[in-house]
């Protein structure tokens, strides 16, 4: 269920998200505690480099995990490499059960109102404990952003980058997912979240002689002093990170 899209594909362009993955508490044990985990990589494009990435990531936590590339054009479907599989398939999940899907780049491509009926339908094909992260980055992966849902529904939103390559934190807005860029208009609260971390960053800008990521933690700091409910980061890595739960910044349709 789909339809194709671009397909554009560079090799490392989603290893932010990767590696938030690979150290996320609630993706761990989604992973850890399945019995025969199979993990999809929906819509990986013209060529399969970071399903390949992705199988390789995830082993380091599972050695066992089953990854299986779909896409909806079936021209794109190339033959099996290095135990990960690669088969026709969209939204539906070509009727698999997994324990996480990576959905990257392809919801993007399609209109607002597709995006409920598709989560609806990824959802409703998890296997128990099952969880979706749907995102959007730019070609290079320097900028990315994207929701985790389980099969109740959106749970948090996260927005990475190499803070090197923004001037602000509201650079990101363009690679939010489909279900928020429209909605970051004055009065939303993704446009509320935005700007506070535009003035936090302003505020932090005496970190910047420590450099871009010493900045991005002291704009986190100030957030949650100011009484900002950002997660915290679990260990420290080189990508810069801000996670939310879903109701920080759920859209206001009222």
């Amino acid at each position: 269920m789909g339809v194709p899209t671009r397909g554009t594909t560079n090799a490392n362009r989603l290893r932010r998200a990767d590696r938030w993955m690979v150290n996320c508490p609630r993706v761990r044990t989604a992973l850890e505690s399945a019995t025969a985990p199979v993990i999809v990589d929906l819509g990986y494009g013209r060529l399969p480099v970071t399903t390949l990435e992705l199988a390789t990531r995830l082993r380091a936590v599972r050695p066992d995990v089953r990854v299986v590339g779909l896409e909806i054009d079936p021209q794109r479907v190339v033959p099996d490499v290095d135990g990960v599989e690669f088969r026709v398939g969209g939204f539906e999940l070509a009727g698999l059960h997994p324990v996480l899907v990576r959905a990257f780049n392809v919801l993007r491509q399609y209109p607002e109102e597709a995006v409920d009926q598709a989560w609806t339908q990824m959802r409703t094909q998890l296997a128990p404990g099952g969880l979706i992260v749907d995102g959007t980055c730019d070609e290079l992966g320097r900028r990315c952003c994207w929701v985790l849902l389980d099969r109740d529904g959106p749970v948090s939103l996260t927005l990475a980058c190499d803070p090197r390559h923004i001037d602000r934190p509201s650079d990101l807005a363009e690679r939010l997912p489909k279900v928020l860029i429209h909605h970051n208009v004055p009065g939303q609260p993704i446009h509320d979240l935005l700007s506070s971390a535009d003035r936090a960053w302003a505020s932090a800008a005496g970190h910047s002689v420590f450099g871009p990521r010493d900045r991005w933690r002291a704009m986190l700091a100030e957030l949650r002093a100011a009484g900002a409910p950002i997660e915290a980061q679990r260990r420290s890595v080189r990508d810069a990170v801000l996670t939310v739960g879903w109701s920080t910044v759920a859209p206001d349709v009222g």
